[in-house]
């Protein structure tokens, strides 16, 4: 083996790591598909529902649905990063510290 490997040795070993990494894993998956969710959904019910989303907001409104949704869309991508942003440096960058910690040990 060489230096550079035996160095991550004590780090890819750590129990702590791994499940780090498996919760990390677990976490950006849902994560991804739910912003697939939202957002391919949107797409899908313009390939396929436009009468729908052309519907008007109110009788005699000038906005359709389409229009709230959308933002909404853009607005959930901001949210969801910012969620996954906030737990990232926070619970993840916490627990990787601590893995690193014990592996200067």
């Amino acid at each position: 083996m060489s230096q550079h490997t035996d160095s991550y040795l004590p780090i890819r070993t750590n129990p702590k790591f791994k499940s780090l990494i498996a919760k990390r894993n677990r976490y950006s998956f849902i994560m991804t598909a739910l912003m697939m969710f939202v957002y391919y959904g949107y797409i899908l019910l313009i390939a396929f529902n436009k009468e729908w989303l052309a519907t008007k907001v109110a009788p005699g409104a000038t906005m359709s649905i389409g229009i709230p949704m959308g933002l909404g869309v853009i607005l959930f991508t901001i949210i969801i990063t910012v969620i996954y942003v906030r737990r990232a440096n926070t619970e993840f960058d916490t627990e990787a510290a601590q893995v690193l910690k014990e592996a200067q040990k």
